[in-house]
């Protein structure tokens, strides 16, 4: 992709770490013939995630003095702080992670931090300063970006008129709020757009998604657009559409994430309307720890770039990743 196709995103992210902490006494000294390095992953229940794991592992492969562990918190909190936990005791060299929750991961990275390990934090943040780097992309301005379209697909500045579902992922995750915030900035401005529901998290997950706007389709005579909060819960909203016999009245339906074999093929079938690129930080995630772990300089907040895909360019995409 051209690098003007991508959607500026602010450089710096709330709750992000605005300076890189580093715990007391910990020196890049290599102890053993390998780098141990941790990750901590939340869930493999969405394919967002899956491919998380793959992006990270594929880059794992191009660093032959890293003994990458991963693990998996099975969409549990309390799972995934035991897995830090263990790989405190493994005394990993870094550790990245990206949690459930962010409150309720807080607790075990400082017991890493303060074990000497080094937190970067992936995709969603802690309540916590003390972490060494955060690499994500900006939920707010993807948010803003969907809103801004969303106005567009309504009418206009000054003029959108129309009926809209959002379907919020967890409530408990900082990028849910950042996407709903961002969206509302722009159609929050419009009299004309009314919002259907309040706060319904689909989780993350196409099947909630998909009872949400049953129940929305039931309760509501019109709908003219839906947010997802991700494409897996936008394309659950269309399938419950589409079963009621009412997805050629609902012509706008958004969602973020952007992966090829998912939203941008929903995009490219006309399912969606729009999606946005939400690259993951896998790979970067570990590229960064590589650096550290070689005493090299750290940025404390990295952020990765969007894109908005549309028919426009969503062969193009499908073509570059072999899937046309």
């Amino acid at each position: 992709m051209k690098r003007r196709e991508f959607l500026k995103l602010s450089t710096t992210m709330a709750g992000a770490a605005m300076t890189v902490y580093m715990p007391a006494g910990w020196t890049p000294a290599r102890a053993a013939a390998k780098w141990k390095v941790g990750f901590s992953q939340c869930t493999t229940l969405e394919p967002w995630r899956v491919q998380f794991n793959k992006d990270i592992q594929a880059e794992a492969k191009n660093q032959p003095d890293v003994d990458l562990v991963i693990t998996d918190g099975q969409d549990k909190t309390e799972k995934q702080v035991a897995d830090c936990e263990n790989l405190i005791v493994q005394q990993v060299n870094v550790l990245l992670i990206s949690p459930k929750e962010s409150a309720g991961l807080t607790g075990v990275v400082e017991k890493a931090i303060d074990a000497k390990i080094p937190v970067i934090v992936l995709d969603r943040n802690v309540d916590t300063r003390r972490i060494t780097q955060f690499i994500g992309g900006d939920n707010v301005a993807i948010g803003r970006a969907a809103g801004e379209h969303a106005v567009k697909l309504l009418g206009g500045p000054g003029k959108a008129t129309g009926n809209v579902v959002e379907i919020w992922g967890g409530m408990g995750t900082q990028p849910a709020h950042d996407r709903h915030d961002g969206f509302h900035a722009f159609t929050d401005k419009e009299p004309g757009i009314k919002n259907l529901l309040n706060n319904q998290s689909g989780d993350w997950k196409q099947d909630k998604a998909y009872n949400i706007m049953t129940t929305a389709l039931r309760n509501n005579e019109k709908i003219d657009l839906v947010y997802g909060h991700n494409d897996p819960m936008a394309y659950g909203a269309y399938l419950a559409a589409k079963d009621a016999g009412r997805d050629k009245d609902i012509k706008f339906i958004l969602g973020i994430d952007g992966l090829p074999d998912e939203g941008v093929t929903w995009v490219s079938k006309g399912q969606l309307t729009a999606t946005f690129l939400y690259a993951t930080p896998g790979a970067e995630g570990l590229r960064q720890a590589v650096k550290l772990l070689k005493g090299e300089q750290l940025q404390p907040v990295i952020t990765l770039p969007t894109m908005l895909i549309t028919k426009d360019n969503a062969q193009a995409i499908l073509k570059k990743n072999g899937l046309l």
